[in-house]
């Protein structure tokens, strides 16, 4: 009997290490997979993920479902993301800031944005700036003699505090040496709002927020933030040309949870590599005025940086933080 119940012991034993090697090699992925957005549904990071994941269901062989869990600039959504499981039925779709400087305007977060493993940046995309049709300058060199012959007279509205749009026009003004009022919405709609109504004069945002006012004449385009003029509107130049280096570009990534085995996020940015390759994805994306890029979790994570050494700066020089 005794040697039955060693050997017992021994069987169960053999079988629990065997479980426990065999996880790693565990297929993935076998069920539903959760996209969260940490915005409203409508907005760029919601449409990307949505493009996305429709060409990914076919291409991983499972459902994937986009849920906006939206709230506190993002975070909410991100945070419920950094504490899900790493085991990559989770993800996190989300712009540029909240993984490279999240961390630096809220010092109060409850998660480090910083760990969250790097999957793909999804695309690409300049922000411009928009200025109401009125204004008496048509360039960035005539916006900051038109902001120095008149200090403190100017504003410009921004879709909130420690948004891109803040960020860009304390770049500027730090680099330009000009006072120019910031006005904070919530979001990119009421600050366009307000904008086409002549209550503010200026808004750093993404093309497509605004670019139907610019065909129509109710606003113009005095700078693109790339580092290339932009296809469409080809006579508008470059914050560069007028200030060398200055940029004010993003970008749409996703992540998963921290510790989400590199298996997985490689396979994953493999897969959404090869989505964005379809000439229908592409074709969509052309049309809502980005880049496709697909890139590697490592190159993610070098963006990650770059973005960090570039606006870090300005946020320390103009003491922006977010309640």
């Amino acid at each position: 009997m005794l040697r039955h119940a060693i050997a017992g012991i021994g069987a169960v034993a053999l079988a629990m290490a065997c479980a426990g090697t065999a996880l790693p090699d565990a297929p993935y992925p076998t069920k539903l997979i959760t996209i969260v957005v940490p915005f409203s549904a409508g907005g760029a990071g919601d449409l990307f993920s949505r493009l996305v994941a429709d060409q990914l269901r076919p291409s991983l062989g499972q459902p994937i479902i986009i849920e906006n869990k939206t709230g506190a600039s993002g975070n909410i959504g991100a945070e419920s993301v950094s504490r899900a499981p790493a085991d990559g039925y989770t993800l996190l779709t989300a712009p540029q800031l909240t993984f490279s400087i999240n961390h630096l305007l809220n010092p109060n977060l409850r998660f480090d944005p910083r760990t969250m493993e790097p999957i793909s940046v999804l695309a690409t995309y300049p922000f411009v700036l928009f200025a109401r049709s009125d204004l008496p300058a048509n360039s960035v060199s005539e916006l900051i003699a038109h902001a120095k012959a008149n200090p403190g007279k100017l504003s410009y509205a921004s879709q909130g505090q420690g948004q891109l749009g803040h960020l860009a026009m304390e770049a500027l003004k730090l680099r330009a040496d000009v006072d120019i009022l910031h006005v904070p919405y919530r979001g990119t709609v009421p600050a366009m709002n307000d904008l086409l109504g002549g209550q503010v004069d200026l808004l750093a945002d993404s093309l497509l927020a605004g670019m139907q006012h610019v065909q129509s004449g109710k606003l113009k385009l005095l700078a693109v933030g790339g580092k290339e003029r932009l296809k469409a509107f080809p006579n508008v130049a470059t914050f560069a040309e007028t200030l060398p280096s200055f940029y004010c570009d993003t970008w749409m990534a996703m992540a998963a949870p921290p510790g989400t085995p590199k298996k997985v996020t490689q396979l994953l940015s493999d897969a959404i590599a090869r989505v964005l390759q379809s000439p229908d994805l592409k074709r969509r994306l052309a049309e809502l005025q980005v880049e496709p890029f697909g890139s590697t979790p490592d190159q993610m994570a070098a963006l990650i940086k770059e973005s960090h050494d570039r606006w870090a700066p300005v946020i320390a020089k103009a003491n922006i933080t977010v309640e």
